[in-house]
């Protein structure tokens, strides 16, 4: 599709969104509880004072959402991608303005048209892989001798600027990443070290020989500790914890057996009735009749080979297809090419993104009739598209589709240019009006098959929704505290359930699933406040407040279960150490009761002993030469405390170029620094308000 027309498509979606977030805002503003104001902030957020504006924020993200759309991705995901695009973005700008960076004339056109060119994809020949530099330079200056000033707005904004912006990012990253140099001496050194290796002789009196229960661990303890190694105890945003209990609404064994009950009465009717689609129209399906051919090697469905193996005009079914109980039937089957090439020129009777009407069907048809008897006469096909064709998509490009798949066109259009050979042309009227399409090119030909599919979903009925509804009502009605909470939930004998670590933007909640709502209602209320149900998925959930984490140090309670056990260690290490004493590695196995052992092979640059596991204390005081022959003091490693005695250092022989190692080893230091957006995010000052707008 071309680039011109991504646009219109684009700007069409894009306009729409915006309506539809005003619209939703004003209906909603006096619903809101806390945050009444929600809709009427117009900055995302400030980074260094720098605003985000929530408009040009929207247009983006609906933008994103259309591209995405068939991926399933979903506007709430969409926001937290572009939101990190955006604050990344304007942390360079500010950046590369200190610095004064550019991009000037002469290197625009390479941005533009050179490798990196953001029209690749839409004029790059599907065949040959060759980027059309020419047909993109033409579709540009058509574009602005149309001078539609918004068509030209939106290819600057969503094309041009970004791409210009890229570009003089990867100066910036380049400075940054060419300015760390390695010096010879630091390569040696590093050479040397990773040929290292040492042999030793060890005595080690493992943590598991004290109880636990020897040991106490205060939460003095654990906030002295964490207060010691704060660096490592921080928390980079607030967050929140809940309870929660769910009550199922999931569709029972009573609504399944009477969505399979309606598809077994249809199922008669399906299999003899010759006009599939008006029967599927009639019943209901939750697949829409495809009314052409798909090769075996396209169909992706359950017992495909059970399905195909009925033959044409039987059914097979019903069967469960995800969610669906589905019944299929084989309406017909021929011999087809998987992919074709074909060129057309359409004259469309409708507008394929509003449906309105652009030329009456009668007028349609008589010009695509001159068309094709211009071309029959030796009219030039490029010219006639050129001229008359109305698919944007394929304008640039002479009106022709490259090696498309069955299935991916207007079935019509996917009919002319499979079931007929290489050169036919003729008229062919879709949804969109008529196309003068000639066939190009295609793959040797299999077996295709028709397929309709009676597809219906496996729901829950009202009365299983009510039941549920009714109880996590009533649940929530009697818990109206800590407390209470608890007390419902054992007199209901529903398990209660911990989520932890919610943060104010996030849009689901582990172990509940997506609930962007629900997110909001833990932050725009009170520790031990309860919840009036929420509906998320298959579920009614009921959630108690019970934890706050403010941004900064973390708290004891959070650190406590990594940190609990590091102290244990620590004060089992001081128990060790009473007892654990001697001037030579016997008296040292005597006093811990253990024999001597050794580890031998162990490279400077890996932290794994053989035998004892990850140990980066043993390492480093292996290659300590005044403990060669001699016995070092007792010290706590990860696994217990050790002595140890050094018996050897050596080193093997490199098998690696020292060049190719300098320059791995450059390189390895180099790509550190590939996000520094890191770096100036935590240096930076960021003011973020998506919650208090989504």
């Amino acid at each position: 599709m071309s680039i011109i027309q991504n646009i219109r498509e684009r700007g069409t979606w894009i306009i729409f969104g915006i309506i539809a977030i005003a619209l939703i805002a004003f209906i909603l503003q006096d619903g809101i509880g806390r945050n009444k104001s929600r809709g009427n902030i117009s900055t995302i957020a400030t980074v260094n004072g720098d605003p985000i504006d929530k408009l040009a924020f929207d247009e983006k993200v609906d933008l994103q959402v259309q591209n995405y759309a068939s991926q399933g991705v979903k506007r709430e995901q969409v926001i937290g991608y572009q939101f990190n695009q955006e604050v990344d973005a304007l942390l360079y700008k500010q950046e590369i303005a200190k610095l004064g960076l550019i991009v000037g004339t002469k290197e625009i056109s390479d941005v533009l048209f050179g490798n990196e060119s953001p029209f690749k994809n839409e004029f790059t020949d599907r065949t040959t892989g060759e980027f059309k530099v020419n047909d993109a330079k033409n579709a540009i200056a058509q574009l602005k001798k149309s001078k539609n000033v918004e068509q030209i707005k939106q290819l600057e904004k969503f094309y041009i600027e970004p791409s210009i912006e890229n570009r003089v990012r990867s100066k910036y990253q380049s400075l940054l990443i060419k300015g760390i140099q390695l010096p010879k001496w630091l390569a040696d050194k590093s050479i040397a070290e990773a040929n290292s290796i040492a042999s030793i002789s060890y005595v080690g009196v493992s943590y598991n020989s004290v109880s636990d229960s020897a040991v106490k661990v205060s939460n003095d303890d654990i906030a002295a500790y964490i207060k010691d190694h704060a660096p490592a105890y921080q928390n980079e945003e607030a967050s929140r914890s809940i309870s929660y209990v769910g009550f199922s609404a999931a569709p029972s064994t009573a609504d399944s057996v009477a969505i399979l009950n309606q598809l077994i009465a249809f199922k008669d009717e399906f299999k003899t009735t010759t006009n599939e689609a008006s029967f599927l129209n009639k019943a209901g399906t939750d697949i829409p009749y495809y009314n052409s051919f798909v090769s075996k090697k396209t169909l992706q469905i359950p017992n495909k080979d059970s399905v195909l193996a009925v033959g044409v005009g039987n059914t097979f079914g019903p069967y469960i297809d995800g969610k669906n109980f589905t019944i299929a039937k084989v309406v017909g089957v021929k011999s087809w090419p998987d992919s074709a090439s074909v060129r057309h020129i359409l004259i469309a009777t409708v507008n394929p993104q509003n449906g309105q009407q652009v030329r009456d069907d009668s007028t349609a048809k008589k010009l695509i009739d001159s068309i094709k008897n211009a071309i029959a006469g030796g009219a030039s096909f490029e010219s006639m598209v050129e001229k008359y064709s109305d698919d944007g998509g394929s304008k640039a490009t002479g009106g022709k589709y490259e090696m498309f798949p069955q299935a991916q066109m207007a079935p019509a259009f996917n009919d002319f240019s499979f079931d007929n050979t290489v050169g036919t042309k003729g008229v062919v009227k879709t949804e969109f009006g008529y196309h003068f399409i000639e066939v190009l090119k295609q793959t040797p030909r299999g077996p295709a098959y028709k397929i309709a599919y009676l597809s219906k979903a496996v729901l829950p009925s009202n009365e299983t929704l009510n039941t549920a509804a009714t109880a996590a009502a009533q649940f929530a009605s009697n818990a109206k505290d800590p407390k209470a909470f608890t007390a419902a939930a054992v007199k209901e004998k529903k398990e209660v359930f911990p989520a932890a670590n919610i943060k104010a933007n996030d849009n689901e909640i582990p172990g509940i699933g997506e609930s962007r709502t629900l997110v909001r209602w833990v932050f725009e209320n009170d520790i031990n406040d309860v919840s009036e149900p929420f509906e998320v998925g298959d579920n009614y959930i009921v959630a108690l407040i019970n934890a706050e984490e403010k941004k900064g140090l973390m708290s004891v309670e959070t650190a406590k279960p990594t940190v609990e056990n590091i102290i244990k260690d620590q004060k089992k290490a001081e128990i060790i150490k009473k007892t654990f004493k001697g001037n030579s590695l016997d008296a040292y196995a005597a006093a811990g009761k253990v024999s001597i052992a050794r580890a031998d092979s162990i490279n400077f640059n890996y932290s794994m002993v053989p035998g004892l596991g990850n140990e980066p204390k043993i390492v480093g005081a292996a290659f300590n030469k005044s403990l060669l022959n001699k016995v070092s003091d007792p010290f706590a490693g990860n696994s217990g405390v050790f002595v140890i005695s050094v018996n050897n250092i050596g080193a093997v022989q490199s098998q690696q170029d020292p060049t190719l190692f300098k320059d791995e080893l450059l390189n390895r230091t180099r790509s550190i620094f590939f996000r520094s957006s890191v770096g100036l995010r935590k240096a930076a000052k960021i003011e973020d308000n998506r919650f208090k707008i989504y």
